[in-house]
């Protein structure tokens, strides 16, 4: 690259070369900095090539790979105010590049891959709720047959004695109880999920006689709220994005 170069001539030299999908291997080649080799093996990205930052160092006010997303947002919308003109496509590849990565899609896996965990450091996992249930075959009809839930084991210390079972429903895990120490009638829990619409058209096609929830628009989220035999209630949530 010549240092003298217009960076117009530089940015737009992509539009000569054809369609936007050759942009990663003809024109933005001529502009961007050479491939950091370190970072495909699995070092730590920064904010450029020489940064050292990781996700562990990251302020809450500084961008990293994983805003690559919105740093190619701004840096496209910055070019155009300087009357240059690159598809979204472009400035992804451009953003890539400067992290040091040979094209986009290697940077977009980095950010989908999991943040590394200090083995040192506190984590929790998922959080299990204990429900108390009064009639295994109430709760069966709620659970199971309306909500959609599978058994994944059940437990009695004997044959007359109280029932303790999981249940559970794309990676949504509940305890069920009819112990009376383990958790009182009553309770209320939040979900959030995906997919909330779909949910609620198979929560009415079921046509459970007891309960026909609705889909209510909330502050920004979308919930639909279901109260089990046992007044146990449950608050479905998809967020808006």
């Amino acid at each position: 690259m010549q240092s003298g170069q217009p960076l117009k001539s530089r940015l737009i030299v992509t539009q000569a070369q054809g369609s936007p999908q050759h942009a990663p291997q003809t024109g933005l080649a001529n502009v961007l900095p050479p491939t950091d080799p370190s970072l495909t093996s699995g070092d730590p990205v920064g904010n450029a090539c020489t940064d050292t930052w990781t996700a562990e160092t990251k302020g809450p006010d500084m961008r990293d790979y994983r805003d690559a997303k919105a740093m190619a947002k701004t840096l496209r919308a910055a070019l155009a105010q300087q009357d240059i003109s690159l598809t979204h496509s472009e400035t992804l590849e451009l953003v890539a590049r400067q992290f040091g990565v040979d094209n986009w899609n290697i940077l977009a896996a980095k950010i989908t891959d999991p943040p590394p965990q200090n083995p040192k450091a506190i984590s929790f996992e998922q959080a299990v709720p204990i429900v108390r249930i009064f009639d295994v075959a109430k709760a069966h009809e709620f659970y199971l047959e309306f909500l959609g839930f599978s058994v994944d084991w059940e437990h009695r210390y004997g044959d007359d004695f109280p029932l303790y079972t999981q249940i559970s429903r794309g990676g949504l895990k509940l305890h069920l109880s009819e112990h009376s120490g383990d958790a009182s009638p009553g309770g209320n829990m939040c979900v959030y999920m995906q997919g909330i619409a779909k949910f609620h058209a198979d929560l009415i096609a079921k046509n459970y006689r007891y309960m026909k929830p609705g889909l209510q628009d909330v502050d920004g989220r979308f919930e639909v709220t279901v109260t089990d035999p046992f007044n146990n209630r449950i608050r479905f949530m998809q967020v808006k994005t």
